[in-house]
């Protein structure tokens, strides 16, 4: 589990490159976001394949990367229209479980 803290969690939704690590992430933050990365919040990036999830926050004096890769399956593609996308942490802890919130049907249940 991470550590959430009180900043606002925000999902890129283009196509990242993964071997971008904590400048390379950063610079797309302040670039593509107009945002600045030192701000406490946190920043979801995701690869083209969706098979890869890295997470990048700022806290106590320096840049933490969190990095998930799955062997099997996907993460969900999540609708937005915009470049940037803010989620709560039940939803970013939804996303990397791999659990589908934004599906307009219910899933059939089997008794």
């Amino acid at each position: 589990m991470l550590p959430l803290s009180n900043g606002r969690i925000w999902l890129y939704t283009g196509n990242t490159d993964m071997r971008k690590q904590f400048d390379g992430l950063a610079a797309l933050v302040q670039g593509q976001l107009g945002m600045q990365a030192h701000c406490g919040d946190w920043f979801v990036f995701i690869n083209q394949r969706r098979t890869q999830i890295k997470v990048l926050y700022y806290h106590q004096g320096g840049f933490c990367l969190w990095s998930k890769r799955l062997e099997k399956g996907t993460f969900a593609k999540v609708a937005g229209g915009e470049e940037k996308m803010a989620l709560n942490s039940a939803q970013l802890q939804c996303l990397i479980d791999g659990i589908y919130w934004q599906k307009d049907k219910q899933n059939r249940r089997f008794n």
